[in-house]
Parts: structure tokens; sequence; C-alpha cells
């Protein structure tokens, strides 16, 4: 063991002697949500160059280091990959426009002329944060949309329009989601969509688009739409 430790403290030594600093220059700054505390805080967005180093003086350059992401409260340095998560304020109202979104679309397949049905859907949309959302403006915003490309979608399968609006307000909220997450949001659709008799085959469509724009998988959104049916 003497012969360990005796390398061990040469291997020590010599890292008080030699070794590597980095130099970091601010590139950018903004708010993330930093995966060190938990929560939404400011960052730094950092360049560094790496440089050897004698006796703590810096020599040789060693090349470029990160970029990576200061957080200006716990100082800790991540990815840039972290820019990618959305902050909490961010992620709400991703949440509301999404819930916003699909309950239009599965009124426009055949509930709007349901209070029942408009009542389901504002109920959830407000639950999502919405809170002065009204049946009557979710109803305007459904005879809008059908006045905007002439026709109903009643009993007719969900709009290129409204599909793509459903893709672009769930495909960034998808990643962000636990499987529950995205499964809470397509049986908010089913109850909708139930609230005023059995679905029609427009609802159906309209469902599974909400499903695959979720990455819900086929087989899952056919059970969900099934246990949605059953009374618990």
């Amino acid at each position: 063991m003497l012969p360990v430790r005796g390398r061990n403290g040469r291997a020590a030594r010599l890292a008080r002697i030699l070794g590597t600093r980095t130099a970091w220059t601010p590139v950018g700054d903004g708010e993330f949500f930093c995966p060190g505390c938990g929560g939404d805080r400011n960052y730094q967005r950092l360049s560094g160059r790496r440089r050897f180093t004698v006796l703590g003086v810096p020599l040789l350059p060693r090349g470029a280091a990160g970029p990576v992401v200061e957080c200006a409260a716990c100082t800790g340095h991540f990815g840039t990959e972290a820019l990618d998560h959305p902050t909490t304020s961010r992620f709400s109202a991703m949440l509301r426009d999404a819930v916003h979104t699909v309950a239009l679309a599965v009124l426009s397949a055949g509930g709007a002329s349901s209070r029942t049905a408009l009542e389901t859907a504002a109920g959830a949309v407000r639950a999502a944060g919405l809170a002065d959302c009204t049946e009557e403006q979710l109803a305007a915003l459904v005879e809008a949309l059908a006045a905007d490309t002439g026709r109903v979608y009643e009993d007719q399968p969900c709009a290129p329009g409204l599909t793509i609006e459903l893709h672009e307000a769930l495909d960034p909220l998808a990643p962000h989601l636990a499987p529950a997450g995205r499964e809470s949001i397509l049986l908010q659709a089913a109850r909708v969509a139930l609230a005023d008799g059995p679905y029609t085959p427009a609802e159906h469509d309209a469902l599974a688009t909400v499903g695959a724009a979720l990455t819900i998988p086929t087989d899952d959104v056919t059970r969900l739409l099934a246990a949605a049916r059953t009374p618990s």
C-alpha cells in the first residue's frame, strides 16, 4: 500500500503544478427552467477557452469549451439542451393553448350545437388556465372557423386547417408531458365529444388526430376512447 500512497501523493503534487483552466465569456442570457434548482431562473450562456496552466498561470491554449448554460441562482453549468425545456410560465401557456385548440377541434366536429358539450369544453379550458372562457366564446369561435373555411365539419373528417392547428399546438407540448398528462388531454377531449351522445365519425377522427399529435400509440388511443365511454 505504501507505493500506492506514494504514487497518489506524486499525482496530487503534479496536479497542483500542472492543470487546465477555462475562461468563460458570456454570449447571451435569458430565463430557463434550471434542472438543478427545479424552477425558472435567469441564465447566462457561456463560451469558454481552455488553457494549460503551470502553477496556476495560464500558458498554452487547449481549445474551446462549451457552450454551457450557467444558472444565476445555483451557478450550476448545464448543456445547452437545458434551454429546450420550457419555463414554467411558458409550459402553462402551451398547455392552455393546447386544451383550447383541442376543445375547438372536437366542438367543430359536431358538438357546437349542444349546450352540454359547450359547457364541458368551457370547463376543461377554464381548468387549463383560461379562467374567462365561456360557452358563448367557444360557440362563436367554432362558427367563425366554419365561416372562414366555408364548411361545417360535423360528420366529416377533421378539416386540414384544424389538423394543422392541432399539430401546431400539441407537437411542441407532447415531449414535455408524461404519458399520463398526454392521456389526460385526450380523455378531456373525449368527454367533450361524449357530452351530447356517442362519438360521431367526425368526432372520432378529430380525437384520433389529437392522439396522434400527442404521440399516443394507436392502440392506446383506441383503449382510452373506449374507456371514456364507460361510466366510472
